[in-house]
């Protein structure tokens, strides 16, 4: 468990960058929480390589306060730090991850939901989310949702509409 942290500036929280170079990752049972970001790049995220295997299962972030950050809730199977990688495959499965009390402002996007065609990412749980734009010069972003499957635990703010219901094929 990771609790009280406060971050910023920075990159924010990440689980990742699994599976680089083919290579098999496995990550369960984590928790952050009671955490605090100021400005950073992401707020909690998970990252993942083309080409890796393995899993990231039963992770949950709860009650994370963010402020001015560019993207609060990421996760990305196409996670990339090269100017070009190749397109592969195989990915790293990432289920059963929860976010629960996530608030803040966002000066970018709020959610950004990436994951792989051929491993999508499964129950996907959103609770008590509240994330507010804040009002700067250059362009903001909806909810992005790609292969993501899960539900939300009531309202959001802004409505996640992009998250699929239920679990993939």
């Amino acid at each position: 468990m990771v609790q009280n942290v406060n971050c910023g500036p920075g990159h924010g929280i990440s689980i990742g960058g699994l599976g680089k170079g083919n290579t098999q990752a496995s990550v369960s049972n984590v928790t952050v929480q009671n955490a605090n970001m100021v400005g950073t790049m992401t707020g909690v995220r998970i990252k993942t390589w083309q080409g890796g295997s393995g899993y990231v299962k039963n992770i949950r972030f709860s009650k994370i306060k963010l402020s001015r950050v560019a993207t609060l809730i990421v996760i990305d199977q196409f996670y990339c730090d090269q100017s070009k990688c190749r397109n592969q495959t195989s990915a790293v499965a990432l289920s059963d991850i929860t976010y629960d009390g996530v608030v803040g402002t966002y000066t970018v996007q709020p959610v950004y939901l990436a994951c792989s065609d051929t491993e999508p990412c499964r129950s996907i749980h959103l609770d008590g989310i509240q994330l507010e734009l804040l009002k700067q010069r250059g362009a903001s972003y909806d909810p992005f949702c790609w292969q993501a499957y899960g539900d939300l635990q009531g309202p959001t703010e802004p409505p996640i509409t992009c998250l699929q219901n239920g679990n993939s094929k």
